[in-house]
């Protein structure tokens, strides 16, 4: 794998604290119900520490102000009689805040009067990103340090020069520095950009929380993550065991929204409680990403991650050598010189394949081995005619040869066969109005033609001993190297170098694989259909190709278009 990282984007890396404008604001209000009016604007706008401007002023409300609100307030209606209305107020303030990031303790307050006033007075309300010094103290403070959150209370604990008096403008300072006292604290938590300080004030564990640490010095690039933890084993001593196995194009910001309240899912929750520290691999390419996070999955079966942990169970069915072939489904391929047709995820699914075939040919469903010269008994099949049976010789074994090499076309070569085959029941079934039996039929005919599209797909890697190919992105060339649906090296062609070259030296050290048994790819079948996906994909060039990479016309959905109910 290479080490090679990928210069960071603004976007990657977030906006750092010290370059965000804060609009600090509070207001003074006739009372706390939405018909409330606004009586006092204060706001404070500081970046990266120093004081850029203050914006205050009184508002008259054109409405009656409590007495307890006028004692608590200091402000009283005399006080704003001749003050500018809203409607003139709220234009120089929406100019003052522009670009800003808004904040306010008990944010949901003060946002939620500017936003009715917009909304009032015909403003469109700009939609700042928000920051609440209430939920960000609860984050932050612990209960020992601070019985409760109210501006007096983090006033005092931060030591703010400005003490708050319910009046808009003080209210204001002494919010700049609690929120500076804030900030300080959460960037010894490694909350160093706005998008961290958003998400703490999200409702997020603190055991998880406290953990951010494993993000740092991850490599912003493309590559794989392990979250492993060391578990005491059986005899009693720490063994590494890996919990959770993903890939990502930016590992580091990846990584570090397990710690934040993006990451929602209970069992990752619980998995980055025990995990005590995570690993990554830098790949050049996403495919050699995707690739690597399947074997590792394979290697390891981690406990947390939901895909099959056995990707390797898969299921063919085999047309069998022997004096009078039948079909088997097995769970390998040998190297017997058998056809083998598959895979299938499911037994259910090659039993329906196998099921389209007997429909299709009277091919003989018994598993006794039969001889070519002593006959036996025949099974009820044979007296129904949908066997031909070779048991008491009705046929001999060239006979019925010809109806296996049939078989064997079907599935190397045409699906139509098999679809005319089928044809004359399912006429019959509509006939007799059984829509039900003919549509279970149509759906059987369709898992079979689909089945051996994924069938031809794979078996075309499998049998070539090496495809190289390339793919233009923005960061160069994306280059592999495959050998029999196994990718054995994968390198990257940045600007500036010569590709062929690039390739060349991928094929010199790529790894060796021998030639697989029969259909079967040298890989797992999923790695196998990713890399597939990734050949298939527009703008692919291929530089080499040793085999026939190609399968037949007449095999996948073209070939079943005409499977219709009653067609």
């Amino acid at each position: 794998m290479t080490t090679d990282v990928l210069q960071p984007s603004f976007e990657d890396l977030g906006l750092p604290l010290s370059q965000v404008t804060f609009c600090v604001v509070d207001l003074e209000t006739t009372g706390s119900a939405a018909e409330d009016s606004i009586t006092e604007v204060g706001a404070v706008k500081v970046r990266g520490g120093q004081m850029l401007g203050e914006f205050q002023t009184l508002v008259n409300p054109n409405t009656h102000i409590p007495a307890l609100v006028a004692v608590l307030t200091g402000i009283t209606e005399s006080m704003v009689a001749g003050a500018p209305k809203l409607a003139e107020v709220l234009p120089s303030f929406l100019e003052f805040s522009a670009g800003c990031v808004l904040v306010a303790h008990n944010a949901g307050f003060d946002i939620g009067f500017l936003t009715r006033a917009c909304q009032a007075h015909g403003y469109p309300w700009p939609q700042p990103v928000v920051v609440d010094t209430v939920s960000l103290a609860r984050q932050v403070l612990l209960r020992d340090e601070v019985p409760n959150v109210k501006l007096s209370t983090l006033a005092a604990h931060f030591h703010t020069s400005t003490t708050p008096n319910h009046r808009a403008l003080a209210d204001a300072r002494a919010t700049v520095d609690v929120l500076h006292g804030l900030l300080e604290r959460v960037g010894n938590l490694g909350c160093s950009t706005l998008e961290d300080l958003q998400e703490f004030t999200r409702r997020v564990s603190p055991q998880r929380r406290a953990k951010r640490g494993m993000a740092q010095g991850i490599p912003r690039a493309p590559g794989v993550y392990q979250f492993v933890a060391d578990l005491e084993g059986a005899d009693g001593r720490p063994r590494r065991q890996v919990l959770y196995v993903g890939k990502s194009h930016n590992l580091h910001r990846r990584v570090a929204s397990y710690f934040t309240a993006a990451e929602t899912r209970p069992r990752i929750d619980e998995m980055v409680r025990i995990a005590t520290s995570v690993e990554t691999t830098v790949c050049r390419t996403p495919l050699e990403a995707d690739v690597l996070e399947l074997r590792l999955i394979a290697a390891h079966s981690p406990r947390y991650n939901r895909r099959s942990k056995f990707p390797e169970r898969q299921l063919w069915l085999k047309l069998t050598r022997e004096a009078f072939p039948r079909l088997s489904i097995v769970r390998t391929v040998a190297p017997d010189d058998a056809l083998y047709f598959g895979p299938f995820r499911r037994r259910a699914a090659a039993e329906e394949a196998m099921l389209v075939l007997y429909d299709a040919f009277p091919i003989r469903q018994c598993t006794a081995r039969l001889s070519p010269r002593r006959p036996t008994s025949a099974c009820a099949l044979a007296g129904m005619g949908r066997c031909c049976a070779p048991c008491e010789l009705a046929v001999t074994p060239d006979q019925y040869a010809l109806l296996t090499e049939r078989v064997r076309s079907c599935l190397t070569l045409d699906v139509g066969p098999v679809v005319r085959g089928v044809e004359p029941k399912l006429r019959r079934l509509v006939r007799a109005q059984r829509y039900e039996d003919a549509a279970v039929l149509t759906e059987r005919l369709e898992g079979f033609t689909r089945a051996a599209l994924r069938h031809h797909r794979l078996a075309s890697l499998a049998g070539c001993p090496q495809i190289v190919a390339a793919c233009r992105t923005e960061v160069g060339w994306e280059i592999h190297v495959i050998r029999h649906g196994r990718l054995v090296a994968a390198a990257l062609a940045r600007p500036g170098e010569v590709p062929q070259q690039v390739a060349r030296d991928a094929v010199t050290v790529a790894e060796w694989v021998p030639a697989p048994p029969g259909p079967a790819p040298a890989a797992t079948i999923e790695e196998t259909e990713r890399i597939a996906d990734w050949l298939e994909r527009p703008g692919v060039r291929l530089i080499e190709v040793d085999g026939e990479w190609s399968w037949p016309v007449r095999i996948g959905p073209v070939a079943s278009a005409r499977i219709r109910i009653g067609a």
